[in-house]
This record gives C-alpha cells, structure tokens and sequence, in this order.
C-alpha cells in the first residue's frame, strides 16, 4: 500500500489562498494512481473535493470548488498538489489526499485505499 504524507495547510483569511501538497511513496509506481482530495468540516461527513487520473489528463471537482482549485501532480516527484483560491470560510475543514489504482477516476470514498494523514485548512471571515 501507498504511504501519503501531507504538508501545506493552516490558516488563511476569505478571499486568500493555500496550497495543500501530498507526497507519495512506496506501493506501485505512483504514476499508477488516480489521486483525490477528501476533506471533512466539523460536524459533517468526509466529502470529495478533487481527482486527479494517472497522467494528469483528466479532473473532476466538486461544485463548490470547481474553477478555485486546480488539482496537478508531478509523476517525477511522486506528488499531488491541490492549490485553493478565493477561498470562504466554508472551506474550513481537514483535507485528506488519497490514492487508488482502478481505471476510474473515483469520487467515493470507498474507491480510495490509501489516505494522507490530513491536513487543516482553517478560513477566517
């Protein structure tokens, strides 16, 4: 299994902007996995944020993010990165990256068998 380790992070006010980092190791070749960020507000479930598939082609974002977040990854470094713009207090949470191998891209969380440590993003109004 893939081991994730995340930095980036902390806190932020309305309208800055973050970037959240995942590195991987171990497992198979990491161009192999499809990556994905999860994150969980308090209270609330853990929800999907982001995918990245193998080569870095093809994305999929949740609504409440798309067109402020950018999902990339950099094979060579084993890392995906997810930098969040226009930022709203909404988007306080812990975020998880995660990783599979299915051919899929996947948003659920039970496609995802290894998942980063996570990482709080606070947002201040």
């Amino acid at each position: 299994q893939v081991q994730l380790v995340q930095s980036g992070g902390g806190l932020a006010q309305a309208g800055g902007s973050l970037r959240l980092s995942c590195v991987a190791s171990g497992g198979r070749t990491f161009r192999t996995y499809a990556m994905a960020w999860f994150r969980q507000a308090p209270g609330k479930e853990r929800e999907f944020v982001a995918v990245i598939g193998w080569t870095g082609g093809r994305t999929y974002y949740t609504d409440s993010v798309r067109g402020r977040c950018t999902i990339s990854r950099d094979n060579a470094e084993n890392t995906v990165y997810l930098p969040m713009d226009s930022l709203k207090p909404e988007d306080t949470a812990v975020y998880y990256c995660a990783a599979h191998t299915a051919g899929s891209l996947g948003i659920r969380e039970y496609e995802f068998d290894s998942w980063g440590q996570g990482t709080q993003v606070t947002v201040s109004s």
